[in-house]
């Protein structure tokens, strides 16, 4: 069981995501502003975190930025709801760190693909899988301990900031298509645009530079997309 936590000030789209959410087997936590939503994550620790942007008071944006720079929470998983019209919104988020986005009026079905994608990385199925330790060079994953390190430091990475690094030390030196990507890092059929992509990489990318300041490890490929650099 799950522990999801779900911050909208809508008493509709609660009732509903509480209804299927808890249909699933997961356990729904719920706030109403961003001050809650701070507090919960804080307190109960969630497994995944979905965020309206619109709330009173402190708003998802800003509650996704708090989440990202709290140490011990920043690695929460977070899928923001937006409004249809409020394109810039959806890039700040991803931009922030959020792993994925919902547009309102959403369709329940497709949030729940996306819930159950994300948890699907976090907490994957067949331990056999997920017992693994990857190598290139320097850089080091522990699959089952959900650990990444460059050289003796540890660093912390988010859900899909881990699966992306994961599938490119699986191939080091192969160069995806931000389509590959999208389909094996958010394991679905992608509707949105491939900047999920490009602003998931950004982020992975500063968190590589502060383990290792002198290096770029990820490779961008004109036109094509992205690859694990030669140098690591």
């Amino acid at each position: 069981m799950s522990k999801i936590l779900v911050v909208d000030d809508e008493q509709s789209i609660v009732d509903v995501l509480v209804y299927n959410l808890t249909k699933a087997g997961h356990y729904p936590i719920v706030a109403r502003d961003g001050e809650q939503a701070l507090q919960l994550a804080h307190a109960e620790r969630p497994d995944l975190m979905i965020l309206d942007l619109m709330l009173p008071g402190i708003d998802g944006l800003d509650v996704c930025r708090e989440i990202r720079n709290a140490k011990g929470r920043d690695n929460i998983p977070i899928i923001i709801l937006t409004a249809k019209d409020e394109e810039i919104d959806r890039v700040v988020g991803l931009e922030l760190g959020a792993d994925d986005y919902v547009v309102k009026p959403f369709s329940v079905r497709e949030l729940m693909a996306r819930v159950k994608s994300v948890l699907r990385r976090t907490h994957p199925e067949n331990p056999a899988e997920s017992a693994t330790i990857l190598h290139v060079g320097d850089l080091r994953l522990d699959i089952a301990r959900r650990e990444a390190m460059w050289q003796s430091t540890l660093f912390e990475l988010t859900v899909t900031q881990f699966e992306l690094l994961r599938v490119l030390m699986l191939h080091p030196g192969q160069v995806f298509s931000r389509d590959e990507l999208l389909n094996q890092v958010w394991g679905y059929d992608y509707y949105g645009d491939t900047r999920t992509v490009d602003s998931a990489i950004k982020r992975l990318r500063a968190r590589l530079r502060e383990a290792a300041p002198n290096r770029e490890l990820i490779a961008t490929v004109r036109d094509v997309g992205y690859k694990l650099a030669d140098n690591v």
